[in-house]
């Protein structure tokens, strides 16, 4: 009798295995529930659960907090007002591209009269135009306005600085900023103790006659002097000399600081 129940005792299956093996396969199912459904949702839903689940490192609200993959309505909406504020930064990053585009065409006009006025008076040789990124920058030799060593301007050259101050007339205005600049020779007179001082005031002079035009508006104008501390060629030669010794007029462009100025 012995026998037969260790006989019977051997028969019986070990099925303890199954356990584990059911409990992998309901977390195979719902991997693949989660996958399923991760794949349906729109593009939305998926930063939304994406951002669930760097909540959860974050300790924040986590993934597992939902009752499904569709995000609460007030995180939708949390969706909706980023959408919102996405789409008026980009309106006004193309405003701004607009009004600067529209900005650069008006100084472009402005420097296309300028340089009509300076072909049609044949002053080729004394005055110029550039377009820089400070602005719309009128150059002007200070032999067409002063004496050596002066900062008054010429009675008989006051007509044409008035011809020039009608050329600063713009709707609405801009700022504009006269600089006056010297050569490095040294000076020192009855009126002037350096270069520095003569050209401050011979800035501040040429501004005072253009600002007497009742078109300009004297507020958005402003006088510099830079003596010989910003030359544009070598003060080894007479013609780099000549081109140092000058008067400039930069209109900048709308908005701008007068700090932007070079």
């Amino acid at each position: 009798m012995a026998r037969k129940k260790k006989k019977h005792e051997d028969e019986q299956v070990d099925e303890s295995w199954l356990v584990p093996y059911a409990d992998i396969l309901t977390l195979l199912l719902a991997l693949f529930i989660v996958l399923y459904a991760s794949s349906s949702i729109d593009a939305a839903k998926f930063q939304m659960l994406s951002k669930s689940f760097n909540e959860v490192f974050t300790g924040g609200t986590g993934v597992l907090d939902y009752s499904s993959v569709t995000p609460p309505e007030n995180e939708s909406d949390g969706i909706d007002e980023v959408k919102k504020e996405k789409e008026e930064k980009e309106k006004e990053k193309n405003k701004k591209e607009k009004e600067k585009a529209a900005d650069q065409e008006e100084l472009e006009n402005v420097k296309s009269q300028v340089e009509k006025f300076i072909k049609d008076k044949k002053l080729e040789h004394q005055l110029e135009t550039k377009m820089t990124s400070e602005g719309l920058l009128i150059t002007i030799k200070d032999s067409i306005f002063f004496d050596s060593g002066k900062a008054t301007i010429r009675k008989e050259d006051v007509p044409l600085a008035k011809e020039i101050s009608n050329l600063l007339v713009i709707n609405p205005p801009r700022n504009i900023i006269i600089s006056g600049h010297t050569d490095n020779m040294p000076i020192k007179n009855s009126e002037f103790q350096s270069n520095w001082h003569l050209s401050v005031m011979r800035a501040v002079n040429f501004m005072g006659l253009l600002i007497e035009n009742p078109k300009l508006d004297a507020k958005v104008f402003s006088a510099k002097g830079y003596g010989e501390y910003k030359p544009v060629a070598s003060n080894k030669t007479a013609e780099g000399r000549s081109k140092n010794r000058r008067v400039e007029v930069l209109i900048l462009p709308r908005g701008a600081a007068e700090t932007n100025e070079k």
